[in-house]
């Protein structure tokens, strides 16, 4: 007898131009199988065709972010293993490339692929209980889901090795101060507050927002190569609708309506 259809991995919520996106597996820490990594990419893709979506939170049902991928539907199998990580490959480059910034929410822990997807978020605000672990090297795994990629961006190349090897569990003071968080709140908070950041996101010029993510993202970080991409970014939003708005908000001493424009 069936048990009906599954129930979906992402819980979505719209608070004005802020999605939010709430892993939702509590059950299970919100270990992501194959499926759930599906459903978020899903979620995350559905999120960058919507008009009027302008920011994402992304954040975990209950007391943990999230554990990471579920060891129990981990399978030897090759295809099946080069599947998972096709499937968290596109979300992570989702979360980094796409147009649409996005904000973290942490509560009481991000390990392993839950660190990883923290780390591609752009702002991470995190409750000052939450920890986090590389973990994959517990169980005898190298890192995925692109933290060998964000991570070192975050904390600096030598910090970055030192965490993906020794597997130590930080807290988020500590995260804190070495980059892999920008704000740590009281417990229960963290929610709220990145959708706070996420709506001042959102209420910036999308073209602005999405231009300068893809120069920090984009392959070329040389001096000419920055330098270019600013040039070329600069020119196209100095003649756009976005960029007339905000020059004429500040001649007549008023906020930017970014959105209308």
């Amino acid at each position: 007898m069936s048990d009906g259809p599954r129930a979906r991995a992402v819980r979505v919520e719209d608070r004005g131009h802020v999605r939010i996106l709430t892993l939702d597996r509590p059950e299970r820490r919100n270990a992501l199988d194959l499926a759930d990594r599906l459903d978020l990419l899903a979620a995350l893709r559905a999120a960058e065709v919507e008009a009027e979506v302008r920011a994402v939170v992304l954040t975990g049902a209950g007391p943990v972010f999230s554990a990471g991928g579920d060891i129990r539907s981990m399978s030897q199998d090759r295809d099946v293993a080069r599947q998972r990580l096709d499937v968290v490959n596109a979300v992570v480059r989702q979360l980094v490339t796409g147009d649409l910034p996005v904000v973290a929410a942490v509560e009481g822990g991000a390990y392993g692929l839950g660190l990883a997807l923290a780390a591609a978020c752009d702002l991470v605000v995190a409750g000052r209980s939450a920890t986090f672990s590389t973990s994959f090297a517990k169980i005898g795994l190298g890192p995925d889901t692109g933290l060998a990629y964000t991570l070192p961006r975050r904390v600096g190349q030598g910090r970055a090795r030192e965490l993906l090897l020794t597997v130590r569990t930080f807290d988020a003071t500590e995260a804190k101060r070495i980059g892999a968080v920008e704000t740590v709140v009281d417990d229960g908070a963290a929610l709220d507050h990145a959708a706070e950041l996420a709506a001042r996101l959102a209420e910036l010029s999308a073209p602005m927002v999405a231009g300068t993510r893809r120069i920090l993202t984009q392959a070329d970080q040389s001096l000419d190569g920055v330098l270019g991409a600013e040039a070329d970014l600069q020119v196209e939003l100095l003649a756009g609708r976005q960029f007339a708005e905000g020059r004429s908000a500040f001649l007549e001493r008023r906020r930017p309506d970014f959105v209308g424009a």
